[in-house]
């Protein structure tokens, strides 16, 4: 992993949460930089890309095999 990324687990939590602490994780982070997110709530195989898209942040990927999705999310 390189220096940009930084991780957050969010694995236990159910919506909103894990989206609300990804933005809290975001801000402070430098643009440019990327937040794997590793989730387990259904929901956030929908909630994700809409914050990515809804707050200016791109979904780099989203690896939704198994019951423990991963995301990658690059700072807008």
């Amino acid at each position: 992993m390189d220096d940009n990324a930084h991780e957050l687990d969010a694995v236990g939590l159910l919506c909103p949460l894990p989206v609300l602490k990804a933005r809290k994780r975001l801000q402070a982070l430098a643009s440019g930089d990327i937040l794997i997110m590793a989730a387990d709530d259904p929901a956030a195989v929908v909630d994700v890309p809409h914050f990515c898209a809804e707050a200016g942040h791109t979904l780099v990927s989203a690896d939704t095999n198994g019951p423990v999705q991963r995301y990658a999310i690059r700072k807008g």
